[in-house]
């Protein structure tokens, strides 16, 4: 190869310059996921090397909620506390290790969740109001879902956003809270 360098050095300058670069640049330039891969990039190398970057992986902070109000109600949430939550800025963590993720939530008067779940497996989780129960969270083009006790709940990057929907089932339809967050 050229100058005499071995095949083992391009590859070392490959794994350590090129595709970080390369990474760096498509997450600048917006090209940062490829619905048809579940939610990651995917790079591949002449030498057919992958380098993936988690979607997921951030702090949020909440930009806007849709339908706070009645979910909060629907869930027995009482008064004085859907008051102090309503136009606080929550603030999710998500560490995104290939399936594995850790996704914490911190709400007001330094109350925290932390969910800690691989996709496809049965894992211990907790609600906001500290009742714990056992789900399975899915992927499904690049949108996590998971079933808790009283409403279902999906989370997406959508330009740059964390978009996370519950939806509760009732007798005279759906109750719907939809929370964006943005990428601090």
């Amino acid at each position: 190869m050229n100058g005499g360098m071995n095949g083992w050095v391009w590859l070392s300058l490959l794994l350590q310059v090129v595709i970080p670069t390369v990474m760096h640049s498509l997450m600048t330039c917006g090209f940062h996921r490829d619905k048809g891969c579940g939610g990651i990039i995917k790079v591949y190398s002449t030498y057919g090397i992958r380098q993936t970057i988690m979607a997921f992986s951030g702090k949020y902070e909440t930009e806007t909620q849709e339908g706070y109000d009645a979910f909060c109600k629907l869930l027995g949430i009482p008064d004085d506390v859907i008051e102090k939550g309503r136009d606080y800025k929550l603030v999710t963590e998500v560490v995104q290790n290939g399936d594995e993720f850790s996704w914490t939530q911190h709400y007001p008067a330094n109350h925290s969740v932390c969910n800690k779940f691989v996709i496809g497996k049965e894992s211990d989780m907790q609600t906001i109001g500290g009742k714990k129960f056992k789900a399975t969270v899915h992927m499904d083009g690049g949108k996590l879902s998971v079933q808790f006790p009283n409403y279902v709940h999906t989370s997406e990057i959508a330009a740059g956003k964390l978009v996370e929907t519950s939806t509760a089932s009732t007798a005279s339809g759906p109750v719907v809270l939809k929370r964006t967050s943005k990428k601090l």
